[in-house]
C-alpha cells in the first residue's frame, strides 16, 4: 500500500485528488495539508511514503519542502503537481530531490502511475516539460540570481554590494551579465524575465 500525503493550497482540487487516489486499491491518503507549514507538520507525524504536493502554497512552498526533506534525509518521494510549466521551476525541484513533476492538466492516471513509479523509486518528469528544460537551461550562476533577486526587490546596487560583501563594481559587473545573457535591456527586464522562466 503507498502511504500519501497530500498538500493543496485550493480545498476543491484537493478534494478532488483525494477522492481520485481514494478508487485505486494499492494507494491511501493517510492526510492532507492546505499549507506547507501544516503539510511539514502532518509529515512529521504520519510518515507517508509519498507526498504529493503544490509548487505554490502559503507558508511554505512546495520546493521548500522538498528542501526540507532532502536536507534531514527522510525516506519521503516527493511529486510535485503545479500549473506552472516553467523549466526554472523542474531545474530546482530536480535540485531538491523531488521524484516526480507533473502538470495539473495531466490525465488523472498520469498521477497515479506517477505513485506507483515514484514508490519502486524512479522518477517521473512531464516529458514537454523536461523537454523545454533541457533546450532552455538557466544560464545564470547562483550568485548571479543572488544579485539578481536583490535587485528586483529593488534595492541599489550599493545595498546589494553591503548584504553581499562584494564591491560595488561586482554587483554592477553581475548585473551586466545578468542583463547580457538574458538579452535584455535593463536589470528589471532581466528580473522579470527570470522570474518569468522561474529561475529565480
Amino acid at each position: 500500500m503507498i502511504r500519501v500525503l497530500l498538500a493543496e493550497d485550493q480545498a476543491l482540487l484537493r478534494g478532488a485528488l483525494v477522492a481520485l487516489l481514494g478508487l485505486e486499491d494499492d494507494i491511501t491518503v493517510i492526510g492532507s495539508a492546505a499549507d506547507g507549514e501544516s503539510a511539514w507538520r502532518e509529515l512529521q507525524r504520519l510518515q507517508p511514503d509519498v507526498l504529493v504536493t503544490d509548487i505554490e502554497m502559503p507558508a511554505l512552498t512546495g520546493l521548500e519542502l522538498a528542501q526540507r526533506i532532502q536536507r534531514q534525509a527522510l525516506p519521503v518521494r516527493v511529486i510535485i503537481v503545479t500549473t506552472f510549466a516553467r523549466p526554472g521551476f523542474l531545474r530546482r525541484a530536480l535540485d531538491a530531490g523531488v521524484a516526480g513533476y507533473l502538470l495539473k492538466d495531466a490525465p488523472a492516471e498520469q498521477l497515479v502511475s506517477a505513485l506507483r513509479t515514484v514508490q519502486r523509486g524512479g522518477r517521473v518528469i512531464d516529458p514537454q516539460l523536461a523537454m523545454d528544460a533541457w533546450v532552455e537551461a538557466d544560464p545564470l550562476s547562483e550568485r548571479e540570481r543572488t544579485v539578481l533577486r536583490l535587485a528586483g526587490e529593488g534595492r541599489s546596487a550599493s545595498e546589494i554590494a553591503q548584504q553581499l560583501q562584494l564591491s560595488h563594481g561586482t554587483v554592477r559587473n553581475y548585473l551586466s551579465e545578468c542583463i547580457g545573457k538574458l538579452g535584455v535591456a535593463n536589470r528589471i527586464e532581466a528580473y522579470r524575465l527570470a522570474r518569468q522562466k522561474g529561475w529565480l
